[in-house]
C-alpha cells in the first residue's frame, strides 16, 4: 500500500502529489523537474487530512520509488524518524518569532541523507506576523534542496506574499461512504456504526474513527447535542454553558496531563538532577530552572489552546444541529449529521422558523469568533446559550 493510499476522497490532490514526486525525482537526476517546487501549501477543512497529505508528499520525496509505503524511507517518515525531516507543531496559541528563526537556521542545513531537507509546518496559520515575515525571507531565498511544506484551514489564513509563493494543494471534505469504507475496512467497525460515525463526523476522518470506537467520545457528543432541548430558561442557559466549558477542561487536563509530565521529567534528567558528582555546577541548576520556566509557560498555553479547541469541536457540533433543523424546516434533501437525533431536530424545526434557525448559527459562530479573541470561555458560552434560547438577543 503506497503513502497516497490513505488519503480518503483526494483524488485530485493525488495526482498532483504524484507528479510532482516524479518530479522532484527528475530534478535530483539532474533533470528540469518540471512541476516540483520548493513551498507548498496544504489547506482544506478540519478533518480533510491537511498534514496527513503533507507528510505523504515528504515520504514521496525521501522514497526512490516515491512513495512505496514500505521502503526504510516511507517508514521513517510515518514513525517520525526521518533525519531529513522536522515536523513543527505548535503547541500554544501561536508560534512566535524566536522559534521560527531557530527553525530556519535547522532548516538550512545540507540533507543528511543527501536527498531533501523537509520542514511539515502544521498550524502554520499560528504564526505571528513576526514569525511570518521571517518565514517569508526563507522561502524567498531557500537553500539548495529545502522544501516547505505548510498547512492551513484556507489560503486567507497565511499572509498573501507567503501563499502567492507556495504552490497550492487543496485538500476536501471526504464523501460520507468513503470515510464509512475506510472505518468498515481498515478498523474492523460494523458498518452500522461506521456509517453513523463517518456522518456525524461530517467527513472528519479522525473525528468519526474516535466516534466509532470510543464510548466516551460517543456521550460527550450526545451531552452537546442535548443543550438545544435543555434551554428552558436563563438558569439552563447558564448551566448548559458552565458544564460544556467544565467538560472542555477535564477533556484539556487529560490531554496535556501525560504530555507534560513526560517533558518535564525529561528535561530535569537533561540538566541532572537526581544525579550527583563535580560536573554539576550552579549555572548548570541555575540553567535548568530557566529551561523549567520557560516548559510551564509553553504548557500552560498549550493547555489552553487544547480546552479551546475541545470548546470549539462541541461548537461544531451545535453549528451542525441547527444545519439539520433548517434543512428540515426547508425541506432540503440533503443527507443529515444527526440523522440519530431526527426527533429532537423534527421538534425544533416545528417550533421555531428558518429565520430563528439562521440567527442562532450566527450566534455559535459569534462565539467562536470571541473565543478566538482571547474572550473569557465561561461568559462567551453563556452569551451564546442565552442567544439559542432567544435568538431574537
Amino acid at each position: 500500500m503506497g503513502v497516497f493510499d490513505d488519503l480518503v476522497g483526494q483524488e485530485r490532490a493525488v495526482v498532483t502529489l504524484r507528479r510532482a514526486a516524479a518530479a522532484g525525482a527528475d530534478m535530483l537526476a539532474g533533470g528540469r523537474g518540471a512541476g516540483m517546487t520548493h513551498a507548498w501549501l496544504f489547506t482544506g477543512p478540519p478533518g480533510s487530512g491537511r498534514e496527513e497529505a503533507a507528510r505523504a508528499f515528504a515520504a514521496a520525496l525521501f522514497c526512490p520509488d516515491q512513495g512505496c509505503g514500505h521502503c526504510d524511507m516511507c517508514h521513517q517518515v510515518a514513525i517520525g524518524s526521518h533525519p531529513d525531516l522536522e515536523i513543527v507543531r505548535p503547541q500554544g496559541l501561536s508560534y512566535g518569532i524566536k522559534d521560527t528563526r531557530q527553525l530556519i537556521l535547522r532548516a538550512a542545513g545540507a540533507p543528511t541523507l543527501g536527498r531533501w531537507r523537509i520542514v511539515l509546518f502544521e498550524d502554520a496559520d499560528r504564526a505571528t506576523e513576526g514569525a511570518s515575515n521571517a518565514l517569508l525571507k526563507a522561502i524567498e531565498e531557500p537553500p539548495p534542496k529545502t522544501v516547505w511544506l505548510l498547512c492551513s484551514p484556507s489560503p486567507d489564513d497565511m499572509m498573501i506574499t507567503i501563499r502567492s509563493r507556495c504552490r497550492l494543494v487543496t485538500l476536501v471534505t471526504p464523501p460520507t461512504a468513503a470515510v464509512a469504507h475506510v472505518l468498515a475496512t481498515r478498523e474492523n467497525v460494523p458498518p452500522a456504526m461506521a456509517e453513523f460515525a463517518a456522518r456525524a463526523a461530517q467527513g472528519h476522518i479522525g473525528r468519526a474513527r474516535r466516534l466509532a470506537l470510543d464510548e466516551e467520545v460517543r456521550k460527550r457528543r450526545d451531552s452537546v447535542l442535548a443543550i438545544p432541548k435543555s434551554l428552558t430558561g436563563v438558569g439552563a442557559c447558564v448551566m448548559a454553558a458552565e458544564r460544556l466549558v467544565k467538560t472542555a477542561e477535564e477533556e484539556a487536563a487529560a490531554v496535556t496531563a501525560v504530555l507534560n509530565e513526560s517533558e518535564i521529567t525529561e528535561l530535569r534528567q537533561i540538566y541532572g538532577e537526581g544525579s550527583s558528582g563535580k560536573g554539576l555546577n550552579k549555572g548548570l541548576i541555575r540553567g535548568g530552572a530557566g529551561a523549567l520556566k520557560d516548559l510551564e509557560d509553553r504548557q500552560k498555553s498549550r493547555a489552553t489552546r487544547t480546552k479551546r479547541d475541545v470548546i470549539d469541536s462541541a461548537l461544531l457540533d451545535l453549528v451542525a444541529f441547527y444545519r439539520d433543523v433548517l434543512a428540515v424546516q426547508l425541506g432540503a434533501h440533503v443527507e443529515l449529521a444527526n440523522e440519530d437525533r431526527r426527533a429532537d431536530l423534527d421538534d425544533l424545526a416545528r417550533s421555531s422558523t428558518p429565520e430563528d434557525t439562521l440567527r442562532r448559527i450566527d450566534a455559535i459562530m459569534r462565539c467562536r469568533r470571541r473565543l478566538s479573541a482571547n474572550v473569557n470561555p465561561q461568559m462567551a458560552v453563556e452569551s451564546m446559550t442565552i442567544s439559542l434560547r432567544q435568538p431574537w438577543l
